[in-house]
């Protein structure tokens, strides 16, 4: 079984943007059964500035840079493009209202509920490290969905992915035109289809000075997974962007000490994880409780639309296979108890987890939601599969690996 990599790299005049979007579902009636995407590709300029240490001083250094795939700007920074949108709440927004602040600034699909939904709760956990400076940060993403601009639309996506108490979260759109305009201005790549309405989109994050100059470029995507880690190191590049800078604490785990997530390929042995069980977060389960039989990990969250009309399926198969193999679902986005209750809701049955922090979803390097992994007896990682399966792909994956 060999690993495929998303051919994700294209060139603009800002470097290099990853591309990401719904990935398509591929069954091969061979032993090579599943589509497997690999992690993140670096970003091409930052290889050498990242290697060195601090890439934003005072608090980003190599591990932190990685996480981020920082690339700051060379001297001299240049302005960030102007911006004049909409934000949620039908408000006019402009980069030049936020001076005094430092911005993170991304592109994000109002339709999206997979990687973006990972964003999001970055979003929200760097809010907690921030404490009382997330008033002088400000996470402001462009819509980058032309079909669906209004300002109602990506309010509904707000509200749904948990932003809606953060004060300085803003989510703008516009006129198709506007997005588009907005999109070129910062070299962001956007692909369209009409006729299916997806939208496939660059996942660079700008890091924007208070004087509204673009400091540092980085990307979010599989490494935003590991939600605590990667929260930490974007508020702490937006705070090292402030004249006080030195003299704000960022809580959270530093990722340091984080080592080299390359744990999560196939023939190798799987990460393990031990995680609070979504309907009691007292008690703990791990991985290693599942060894014995072939196991089924599937990574999703109650915001992931995908992955609702995914949850049926994988009942059907733990109730048809569950006494041959193990299934457990890892909720990565939700308050346990909203997730538990969704979980009633859909009638699934099998053991749930809960990664608020992404150490499960960043060890396995999830791309987006929902994603599925299949480990043999022993312990070793035999699939990766991004994207909604059948209850048919699944079980025909089961019974070519038993």
């Amino acid at each position: 079984m060999s690993e495929t990599p998303k051919p994700a790299v294209v060139p603009n005049p800002r470097g290099a943007a990853l591309l990401w979007g719904a990935v398509g579902v591929m069954l091969l009636m061979a032993v090579a059964i599943v589509l497997l995407v690999s992690g993140l590709a670096p970003h091409p300029s930052a290889a050498t500035d990242v290697q060195g240490g601090s890439a934003v001083e005072p608090g980003i250094n190599k591990a932190a840079s990685n996480l981020l795939q920082l690339d700051p700007q060379s001297e001299p920074v240049p302005a960030a493009p102007a911006l004049s949108l909409t934000d949620q709440d039908g408000k006019h927004v402009s980069l030049s209202q936020y001076r005094g602040k430092s911005v993170v600034l991304s592109f994000n699909d109002d339709k999206c509920e997979d990687l973006c939904t990972l964003l999001a709760q970055d979003v929200v956990a760097a809010n907690k490290d921030l404490g009382t400076h997330a008033k002088d940060v400000v996470f402001l993403s462009v819509n980058a969905n032309p079909y669906y601009p209004s300002a109602p639309a990506v309010k509904e996506w707000t509200d749904g992915h948990g932003l809606a108490g953060a004060s300085n979260w803003v989510f703008a759109t516009g006129t198709p035109g506007q997005l588009a305009k907005a999109a070129t201005s910062y070299g962001v790549p956007i692909e369209l289809d009409p006729k299916t309405r997806d939208v496939v989109h660059g996942t660079e994050l700008f890091f924007i000075d208070p004087s509204g100059r673009e400091a540092a470029l980085g990307q979010f995507g599989t490494a935003s997974a590991s939600t605590d880690l990667y929260a930490h190191a974007m508020a702490q590049a937006a705070v090292d962007l402030l004249p006080n800078a030195a003299a704000i604490h960022v809580a959270g785990p530093s990722p340091a000490a984080t080592a080299s997530q390359s744990g999560a390929s196939i023939n190798a042995p799987a990460p393990d994880f031990t995680l609070p069980q979504l309907a009691h977060p007292e008690s703990t389960t791990s991985l290693g409780a599942f060894k014995g039989k072939v196991t089924v990990v599937n990574f999703w969250a109650a915001t992931c639309t995908a992955c609702v009309a995914e949850m049926p399926a994988m009942e059907q198969s733990y109730k048809k296979l569950g006494k041959t193999a193990n299934f457990v679902g890892i909720d990565v986005a939700d308050n346990p108890r909203t997730a538990a209750a969704f979980a009633t809701k859909y009638g699934t049955t099998y053991p749930l987890l809960s990664d608020a922090a992404g150490a499960a979803s960043g060890a396995y390097q999830v791309p987006g939601l929902p994603f599925t992994a299949v480990i043999g007896a022993d312990g070793t990682l035999l699939v990766r599969h991004p994207g909604i399966m059948t209850a048919e792909q699944l079980e025909y994956v089961l019974q070519s690996v038993t």
